[in-house]
Formats: C-alpha cells, sequence, structure tokens
C-alpha cells in the first residue's frame, strides 16, 4: 500500500518530465518539424544529456539545412557516446553536406574529417551500409587531385555487395554511370532490381535511360 501511494504520488511527476519528449516524437513523426523542435528543446533544458533528443534536434537542424546546428548537436552525441557508429555517419553527413555550401578552400579543410567520419562509423558497426555508400558516392565525386578514387569506392562498393546485394548492384551502377560505362550501369542495376530493390532500381535504370543513354523508349517501358 504504501509502494502505491509513492507512486500515485510521483505519477504526475513522471508524466510531466516525458510529455514535452513524447509530443516531440509525435510532431516528428507526423512532420511537423516546427512544433517538436519546440518540445525538444524544452525537454532538452533541463535534459541535456538525453541522447535521443539530441538526435531529434540535430535531425531537425538537418532538416532545415542548418549545418553548424546540426554538426553541433551530432559532436555532442559523438562526446556522449563515442561507441555508436550512427552518431559518426550523421556528423560525417553534416559536415559533407555543409562543405558542398562553403568556398572550395574551406571545404578542402573538411574533407579529412568527413572521411575519418564515415570510416569510425565502419570500424564501430561493420555492417554499416549508410556509411559505407557515403564513402562510395564520396571518393566518386572528388577530384582526383584532392582524394578522389575510383579503386577507393570500388573497394566500398564490394564490401556493400556483401552485406547487401542490393546496395552492392546499385553502388556499382552509380560507379559505371560516373565513369560513363553506361551498357555496365545498365547491367548492375538490372541486377539489382532482380535482388529486390523494384522502385530505386528502376529509377536509377529510367534515369539512366533518359538522361545518359538517350532511349527514352526503354525508360518508357519501365514501370515504378
Amino acid at each position: 500500500m504504501k509502494n502505491t501511494l509513492i507512486l500515485f504520488l510521483l505519477f504526475p511527476l513522471l508524466v510531466f518530465s516525458q510529455s514535452d519528449f513524447e509530443k516531440g516524437e509525435s510532431f516528428f513523426r507526423e512532420e511537423k518539424y516546427e512544433q517538436a523542435q519546440s518540445f525538444f528543446q524544452s525537454f532538452f533544458s533541463s535534459n541535456p544529456s538525453n541522447l535521443k533528443t539530441i538526435e531529434y534536434l540535430g535531425d531537425i537542424a538537418a532538416h532545415y539545412k542548418s549545418w553548424d546546428k546540426a554538426i553541433g548537436y551530432y559532436k555532442k552525441l559523438k562526446q556522449l557516446k563515442p561507441s555508436e557508429a550512427n552518431y559518426y555517419y550523421k556528423y560525417g553527413g553534416a559536415l559533407g553536406l555543409k562543405a558542398r555550401e562553403v568556398n572550395k578552400f574551406k571545404a578542402l579543410g573538411m574533407i579529412s574529417e568527413i572521411k575519418e567520419s564515415f570510416e569510425k562509423a565502419i570500424i564501430l558497426n561493420p555492417k554499416h551500409i549508410e556509411a559505407r555508400w557515403a564513402l562510395v558516392m564520396l571518393y566518386l565525386k572528388l577530384p582526383a587531385i584532392i582524394g578522389g578514387s575510383e579503386s577507393k569506392a570500388v573497394q566500398y562498393s564490394n564490401e556493400l555487395l556483401k552485406l547487401s546485394p542490393v546496395d552492392g548492384y546499385l553502388s556499382k551502377g552509380q560507379i559505371d554511370e560516373h565513369f560513363g560505362k553506361y551498357l555496365l550501369a545498365e547491367e548492375q542495376y538490372k541486377k539489382a532490381i532482380a535482388a529486390g530493390s523494384v522502385k530505386k532500381g528502376s529509377q536509377m535504370l529510367v534515369n539512366l535511360y533518359k538522361n545518359k543513354m538517350n532511349q527514352p523508349e526503354k525508360a518508357s517501358k519501365i514501370k515504378i
């Protein structure tokens, strides 16, 4: 009876302490990010080490392309839980997206940390698919003179193939397409579709036919 009374007296306090977070989650799931942000910030003010709240705030900042804020939140997550791979992945992603918007000289100084963040995510979680995808695209997009590398992109694509055939074929298709090997890219996208990536693989194949191979008639026959 005594324990029941204590729980009854504490219940309103427990509800109050959780309500802002729960409301924030509800709005976040509904993609009402401004409302979600308000509740998460309120909860964060009294719970500054709550990992999920910080992650939500980082994700909302990233949604609004407030890269410095997102980077700050993800950096805090790394500090609070340095063993979590996804925090490094999100941190590297936010850095990479910021690098696209700053001047080239400043972006050059960020490349090393971006790579290291994705690599750290893979070290912490050897099955991290998204970090490998990020490295494939990073090595493709960077000019060779500042670290771009076809062989590195292929390396991570091969790793993807072992973890997930769909992601392996799609990433190989992206590599072939990037280097103008359109027939090989076509083959890889078809393999991805056969492996189960009907929607994404078909969309990549349609884009290849329309934008690179000038074969709109083939594109029109593909149902997405």
